[in-house]
This record gives structure tokens, C-alpha cells and sequence, in this order.
């Protein structure tokens, strides 16, 4: 049997006017993800479990079968798997945003989505300059999205705040919370003086773009362990994202990474190119999961008709020709299941339990509805723990002998 996760993220929302009073689901035509909602299982899921943040790193831990619970150490330690990063037992990493504040105002999290040359340029600035008392090393992510190492941190217990969650808010107040709080605080502080008056920044004031004015450490954690998926249901399979937390968490999964061209973790993702990879991939995996970030980032920046159209392109250029193809490999199943909603009215995210469906060989009968936060409600299907989605999905209830959980509060 084939099965195909599909993880378009944020695409839950409110009833916004913009869209008639619809959500984007609603408003967006859809009609693949809408078959497979009639034809399957439709219903809400607790992606977001009581006390941890709403965020792509709990909620998609979730949907991949590991509760947040027992495996969550920060989001930064997911996206160093990603990057091949170890850490010292006395390290702690951080995600490392660069992003724009004005007026003591957080004006944009991704610092006007910063490209990865201007930001390699400055996270190498950042390891060149002096940090007072401090051993830290920076890393390159993806765009606006790196990562700290900061070394002697074991005995730091921090509440961090994640940039996206205030936008168009005062960030006074939102700094790190907790012991240590003034050594992290300091950095920031630190690296705002080098970022300041970098050729890169200057270059960018100059072209009337958004500069990077600081670095936001967020997301803290120790290094994350994982079961793999072949350990636990003897399936090899891959995934296809442009972000570094999905990659991460895939390769703590022990599933391979497919690269695509043009898949760019923003609004200009090339769906095509996605959907292309996935159907290719179907012929060498059991498991094919692919990870869209466009609603998410539509939503963040308060865009609805570009957050509708990107579900738009989801449904027609990957659910479309994967729903295709599955039908003419035999057995099968297929789900569609958002990590999280991300509200276009606040630009953040939201732990509301979003919809999910699935279909394919042996679900039963359907529900004859189609896929949107209302109908999904309306079946009173109810999946908490979330995290026992992949189970049932794949058919098998097989125990998970969890690590214990990190004794450092962590950012969620």
C-alpha cells in the first residue's frame, strides 16, 4: 500500500469578510481535497496539545505519530537535525530569526524575507564580532530562519516568544523570560549593534527593502531524538519541504530528503515542481509526505485572497495529480492535514484544532462533506491525541517507547 501525507501549512482559519465571510478552505475551490474529505474520513484534530504554543514544530510532530508531550525539546533542535548540527551537552541551541523592528514595533519576522545571500553575509558577520563573555556560533538557515549555538547554557530555563505571534506588535515585553534571561538578552542586544550598520543592512535601506535589524532568539531546546518511521511500521519514505523544521523532524524520522527547485518556503513556491516530485517519488516509497508553507505565510502577512489561492494551487498542481496517480497503484490511502490554523485577522497562529481528512483502501464509508473548519466540526469526529493519526492512517497501533522528556523548559 502507498500512502501519501499531505501538510499544507496553517490553512485553517476564521470566517474572514474579505472572503464573503468564508474561510480560505471554504472560499478556495478545492475540489481533490474536497473528494477526498466525501469520500473519507473528515473530522477535527488536536494537533497543538494543552500548554505548548501553536507552532509547526508541536503540530507537526503530531501528525507524524510523536506526542509533543514525550519528544519536544524546542523547535531549534529540530531544524539543527536538518542542518547536520550537533551540539555539546553544555550548548543550547536557538532559532535565530533575523527580522525588522521600527519604532520598537515588530514590523516583519522574515526582515522583508531577507534573501540567503544577504543573510549568509550577515550570520558570517555575526560570527566575526565579539560577544562579551559569551561563546556563541551562528548558523545559516534558510532565508531569515538560523540558528545559535550558545555554549555554558545548562543552567538556562527560558520562556522565548516566537517573532511571527507579534507581528504589528510592540516587542517590549516579549523578550526572554527566565534564568539567564539578561545573558540572551545580551546577545540580542549585541547583535543588533553589528547588524546596525552592515553594508548588506545600508544596501537594503538604500533600495527601500526591509533590513535585518535584529536577531530574535526564539525556540530553544537540546538536541531531539526520534524513532524512526522504518523502526516503527517498516515503511521507507520521503519528504518534500523548502523549511527547515520539516526537514529536521524528517530526518529524525529517518526518511529522505527530496530536494525540488523552486520550492522556496514562501507565497512563489513552485507547486508544480512539488507536485511533480511527489508523484515521482510514489514509484520508490511507501511514504510520501510533502509540506507546503505558502497558506501560512499568506496568513502572516494578512493576505486572504493570496492565502485562498494558495490552497487553490495546493489542491490543483499536488493533491490533484497525486490523487491520480494513487488510484492507479492499487491500495492506498492519502491525508490532508494542517499542522495548525494561522489567522489572516491577527497574522499568528492559533491552537483551535484544525480539520483533517483522509481516504483511500478500507476507510469505509465517507462523509459526504467537503473539506473546510465548518464541516469537519459538523461530523463531531474528534481526534485528541492527535498524534494517533499516523496509526490509524497507516493501520497499525504500534507502541512508541518515548525518550524522557528535556528537563530545561523549553520554548513551545
Amino acid at each position: 500500500m502507498k500512502f501519501v501525507i499531505i501538510l499544507p501549512d496553517g490553512a485553517s482559519d476564521e470566517p474572514l469578510p474579505q472572503l464573503g465571510g468564508k474561510t480560505p478552505l471554504e472560499a478556495a475551490h478545492i475540489p481533490n481535497m474536497d473528494a477526498i474529505a466525501r469520500d473519507g474520513r473528515l473530522g477535527r484534530i488536536v494537533t497543538i496539545p494543552e500548554g505548548f504554543d501553536a507552532g509547526t514544530d508541536a503540530g507537526t510532530l503530531t501528525l507524524m505519530g510523536y506526542d509533543p508531550r514525550l519528544y519536544h525539546t524546542g523547535r531549534a533542535p529540530m531544524e539543527a537535525l536538518a542542518r547536520q548540527l550537533a551540539a555539546a551537552p553544555d550548548q543550547l541551541i536557538f532559532r535565530c530569526n533575523f527580522v525588522h523592528v521600527m519604532d520598537g514595533i515588530m514590523t516583519d519576522f522574515t526582515a522583508g524575507h531577507i534573501e540567503q545571500a544577504d543573510a549568509d553575509a550577515l550570520i558570517a558577520a555575526l560570527n566575526q564580532a565579539s560577544f562579551p563573555g559569551e561563546s556563541c556560533s551562528f548558523h545559516a538557515g534558510v532565508s531569515y530562519r538560523n540558528l545559535l549555538l550558545v555554549s555554558n547554557a545548562s543552567t538556562l530555563k527560558l520562556r522565548t516568544q516566537p517573532p511571527h505571534d507579534i507581528t504589528d506588535q510592540p516587542v517590549a515585553g516579549y523578550g526572554p523570560r527566565g534564568e539567564g534571561q539578561e545573558r540572551v538578552q545580551a546577545i540580542m542586544d549585541r547583535a543588533a549593534e553589528v547588524l546596525a550598520d552592515h553594508p548588506v543592512n545600508r544596501r537594503r535601506r538604500e533600495r527601500g527593502e526591509r533590513w535585518a535589524t535584529d536577531a530574535w532568539l526564539w525556540g530553544q531546546g537540546t538536541p531531539m531524538r526520534l524513532e524512526t518511521l522504518e523502526s516503527r511500521f517498516g515503511l521507507k519514505g520521503a519528504t518534500i519541504t523548502a523549511v527547515d523544521i520539516l526537514r529536521g523532524i524528517s530526518v529524525g524520522m529517518g526518511m529522505d530528503l527530496i530536494e525540488v527547485p523552486g520550492a522556496t518556503g514562501y507565497i512563489d513556491t513552485d507547486y508544480d515542481a512539488k507536485g511533480r516530485a511527489a508523484v515521482a517519488a510514489l514509484d520508490r516509497y511507501d511514504v510520501v509526505a510533502v509540506h507546503i508553507e505558502a497558506p501560512d505565510e499568506a496568513a502572516h502577512q494578512g493576505m486572504a485572497e493570496e492565502k485562498k489561492i494558495s490552497l487553490e494551487r495546493i489542491d490543483e498542481a499536488i493533491v490533484g495529480p497525486l490523487l491520480h496517480k494513487l488510484r492507479g497503484l492499487g491500495d492506498y490511502r492519502i491525508v490532508i492535514a494542517p499542522d495548525h490554523a494561522t489567522l489572516v485577522r491577527t497574522k499568528g497562529h492559533d491552537a483551535t484544532p484544525p480539520p483533517f481528512c483522509y481516504a483511500g483502501t478500507g476507510v469505509g464509508p465517507g462523509s459526504r462533506r467537503p473539506f473546510s473548519e465548518r464541516e469537519a466540526a459538523a461530523t463531531g469526529v474528534f481526534l485528541d491525541p492527535g498524534c494517533t493519526l499516523l496509526d490509524e492512517v497507516l493501520g497499525r497501533r504500534i507502541r512508541i517507547n518515548a525518550p524522557p522528556a528535556s528537563t530545561i523548559p523549553t520554548s513551545t
